[in-house]
């Protein structure tokens, strides 16, 4: 499917900043189930912008506007063509072999930043109980992570007064509410809780046509979660709304955890008092 994203970011602050450093990491990757064909980024002020991938390998934008300004404008638009999964094409190895795989010193070394706990993702006793919760039964880990993606959905309530940018996973359990940042980092710990690679992603979720065909919805930045299942690789799965990744899903980049993979970040010199507004219009092309 093609899809377009248009991403609007607008910094407006209450007096004159300047020295302004940041970067980007609002590109769409091409991998085995989408393709980036087209991505362009505008910064007002007009700024020269330095490229690289960072140690994940997500592409990242970095630039510089030194001169004073009341506004910094980012504009970013892609077009991506994705497509399903074929879940019944995977590979799948007995649950004993998976086992194995997951206690190997090569899995281990080798996905070594997806299995410990960050600052985000703490492994706590009531984390761990809420895991022990979700049985790995005879289909393995696929099988567990499709629970546990289902058990979130059901067990948390989305709301998006509850939590904030830095909260964690305890809050989360506490609260019983959260947003797909929550869902995730939670999705996540408990994975890291049995021994199991995870990772949090960071893209856009087209649901433009379950609104009934209508845009006249606000429409944000997703997140969701990839677990490396033992001999089949790394697979998506979404608690936020209990599905495994498809079509509707543009993968932005992923890390550890949401510090990785945050959109956009960087430091200026001035007043702190500032207003942010993010847009999102997520579309799908026909043709």
């Amino acid at each position: 499917m093609k899809i377009e994203i248009n991403h609007v970011t607008r910094y407006t602050y209450a007096e004159s900043v300047a020295d302004s450093v940041n970067e980007l990491r609002l590109t769409p990757r091409t991998n085995y189930r989408q393709s980036c064909f087209h991505h362009e980024v505008w910064i007002e002020p007009v700024a020269s912008l330095f490229t690289y991938e960072d140690y994940f390998g997500n592409r990242v934008h970095s630039f510089s506007v030194s001169k004073p300004h009341r506004e910094l404008v980012i504009k970013t638009k892609a077009t991506v063509v994705t497509q399903d999964q074929n879940w019944d094409l995977l590979k799948r190895v007995p649950l004993e072999e998976q086992r194995e795989l997951l206690q190997s010193e090569r899995l281990q070394n080798r996905y070594i930043e997806y299995l410990l706990p960050t600052a985000y993702t703490e492994v706590t006793k009531e984390l761990s109980a809420y895991a022990a919760g979700f049985e790995i039964g005879p289909d393995g880990y696929y099988d567990w992570a499709k629970q546990i993606t289902e058990g979130i959905y059901r067990d948390f309530t989305y709301d998006p007064y509850a939590t904030h940018v830095h909260s964690k996973v305890s809050d989360t359990l506490q609260l019983k509410r959260g947003v797909c940042q929550d869902y995730a980092h939670l999705m996540i710990a408990a994975c890291r809780s049995i021994g199991l690679p995870a990772r949090y992603v960071s893209g856009y979720h087209f649901v433009g046509d379950l609104q009934g065909g209508s845009a006249d919805f606000e429409q944000a930045s997703h997140a969701w979660v990839e677990v490396h299942v033992p001999g089949t690789g790394w697979l998506g799965f979404d608690p936020t709304n209990n599905s495994e990744v498809g079509w509707r899903y543009v993968k932005l980049g992923h890390g550890r955890d949401y510090k990785d993979i945050v959109p956009v970040k960087g430091v200026y010199r001035g007043t702190a008092r500032q207003i942010l507004d993010v847009t999102v219009d997520v579309r799908r092309l026909e043709g």
